[in-house]
């Protein structure tokens, strides 16, 4: 019965990690935190609920890993765009890399970011509170982008660098809340330009 016991437990795993959070993200990207639930969440990764809690331990140990792949995949371009070597072309490429991401699929249109942190009962909360401070640390690194743009001269003394950076990220947001209702990509590529002429440099 040890042997036996000691063979079950060094088995290797019959499914692929990646591939399982890759399709929880998709899950979890569609639905948000509370509205996927376990179900859905096995369902869609092809292994039962004790292999899903062996793996990654709980629904909200495994959201903040999809989490964790989304920021580093799908919303990369929030990272890139930060490296751009003017504060406008920061702003561009925040603005329509929020407009490719939301709109990049029918079936979960909008940011993961917004539509996981939608409910907030207290089951949620850490979820909802993890996704909150996701968005206020990028807000907050955008600020620095701009103020660095203020102190380099590519934006003028008197800007207001945090003033810009809510501008933007709500911006960016409203298009990712947009997006899952339904607007298009056309549509909400030209209200990312429309912020864009109204940048002032």
């Amino acid at each position: 019965m040890g042997d036996s016991r000691s063979t079950v437990m060094g088995r290797p795993r019959e499914f692929d990690i990646d591939e399982a959070l890759e399709r929880a993200m998709q899950v979890f990207w569609e639905r948000g935190y509370e509205g996927a639930t376990l179900s859905d969440l096995t369902g869609a990764m092809g292994i039962t609920k004790p292999s899903m809690y062996a793996a990654f331990g709980s629904k909200e140990q495994l959201f903040r890993r999809a989490l964790d792949r989304y920021i580093e995949g799908p919303a990369s371009y929030a990272t890139r765009a930060l490296a751009e070597p003017t504060a406008r072309g920061v702003a561009e490429a925040l603005l329509r890399g929020a407009v490719r991401t939301t709109t990049l699929s029918e079936s979960h249109p909008g940011c993961l970011t917004v539509q996981g942190a939608l409910a907030a009962s207290d089951g949620g909360r850490p979820a909802h509170d993890l996704l909150v401070g996701w968005r206020n640390d990028a807000g907050l690194r955008l600020e620095e982008r701009f103020q660095r743009a203020v102190d380099e001269g590519d934006l003028a003394r008197d800007a207001d660098a945090g003033r810009l950076a809510r501008y933007i990220m709500t911006v960016a947001f409203g298009i990712a809340v947009q997006a899952a209702g339904g607007v298009g990509h056309d549509d909400l590529q030209d209200v990312a330009d429309t912020a864009l002429r109204s940048w002032l440099p």
